[in-house]
């Protein structure tokens, strides 16, 4: 009993914070040499309620897993342009 009950808490807490989780992605256009990957992801790592953020340099993108309690779209793209690389949501219009 004892057992099921530790393995049905587990599963709960599992499944919440998983639900808890969102991802976006951001365009990051003025990544121009290897390193800007690795300042961008770093600076958002900084962001608490962050869980990942991974670079595609190709796509010039970032794709940020995060927990919207912890973190907003504000203060990530708030995150990159402190790093010297204004960021916006993917497929947002460009002003």
């Amino acid at each position: 009993m004892r057992k099921a009950l530790i393995t049905a808490f587990i599963t709960i807490s599992l499944t919440a914070f998983a639900a808890s989780q969102q991802t976006i992605v951001l365009d990051v256009p003025n990544m121009t040499c290897p390193v800007c990957p690795i300042t961008i992801k770093k600076a958002l790592k900084r962001v608490p309620g962050v869980e990942d953020a991974t670079v595609n340099y190709d796509k010039k993108t970032v794709t940020v897993k995060y927990d919207p309690e912890k973190a907003s779209p504000a203060a990530l793209i708030k995150a990159t342009t402190d790093a010297g690389f204004p960021s916006s949501t993917h497929n947002a219009p460009k002003s």
